[in-house]
């Protein structure tokens, strides 16, 4: 059970996004009396500028008919790795995943299992346009500035959000941006699939100077897999100095 659950939660993180090959129309956006198209310079990106980012959450996560409640400790060196720790009750560590921009690799404390896998290994599920950055982007509520480079961006404001639309490496985006320019919705899925990623960032609190969201929800949607996670963080910091140890035991078996 713990493999499998293991196994979905990265593949959540990693937005992977299986499904059957089906036709996907381009996103649109609907002009209202109060809603307006405006020109993509005219737009504001509010995303946090840090060197480090260490947090702690209490999160729920549903994965088919499982349901755990984990605690998570996440660091992240800015475009250099992203360690993340799972522990259970009673502190007990059950695994822990490094990301880097060349590999993805994961500890299964409990069954003494180590994956260990070149970053390109999510394209089996999804675009290519899927990138480090957009991970780290993802976790942080951060607009990912790539994505937005393309010629199929729609953006349209209203009163109290703005909408930015497009698709960019067969990948169709969607962020709906707050008042402070900080997205609160965020969704994405690959041309071609019935798979769907979508966050919802809320209750924004500033520490250090920085708008994080203290709330996340995390859905991906899939022919062959659901994954759901809430993270309510506790405990965050920037800019401070961390460490990602990662080693694997020689004991621990390897999974290929």
């Amino acid at each position: 059970m713990w493999n499998k659950w293991i196994m979905g939660f990265l593949c959540l993180t990693l937005l992977s996004a299986c499904g059957t090959k089906k036709k996907v129309a381009k996103s649109k956006v609907e002009n209202g009396s109060d809603t307006k198209v405006i020109p993509t310079s005219s737009y504001t990106l509010n995303n946090l500028d840090f060197h480090t980012f260490s947090g702690k959450a209490k999160t729920k996560v549903a994965f088919g008919e499982s349901n755990q409640d984990v605690t998570l400790n996440l660091r992240i060196q800015r475009d250099k790795a992203i360690w993340i720790s799972v522990t259970a009750l009673l502190g007990i560590e059950v695994a822990r995943v490094l990301i880097t921009p060349d590999s993805v690799k994961i500890l299964n404390k409990l069954q003494g299992e180590y994956v260990v896998k070149p970053f390109s290994y999510i394209y089996r599920y999804t675009s290519e346009g899927v990138t480090f950055a957009t991970l780290q982007d993802l976790l942080l509520a951060n607009v990912s500035v790539p994505l937005l480079k393309t010629e199929n961006l729609t953006v349209a404001s209203s009163e109290d959000e703005v909408q930015l639309i497009g698709v960019k490496d067969n990948l169709a985006f969607h962020y709906s941006l707050n008042q402070n320019d900080r997205p609160k919705v965020f969704r994405l899925n690959t041309i071609g699939t019935d798979g769907n990623l979508e966050a919802v960032y809320a209750r924004f609190v500033s520490t250090d100077g920085y708008e994080f969201p203290q709330t996340q929800q995390l859905k991906l949607n899939a022919q062959t897999i659901k994954v759901e996670a809430l993270l309510e963080y506790n405990k965050v910091e920037f800019n401070q100095s961390i460490e990602v140890p990662f080693t694997a035991p020689v004991r621990y078996k390897v999974i290929n």
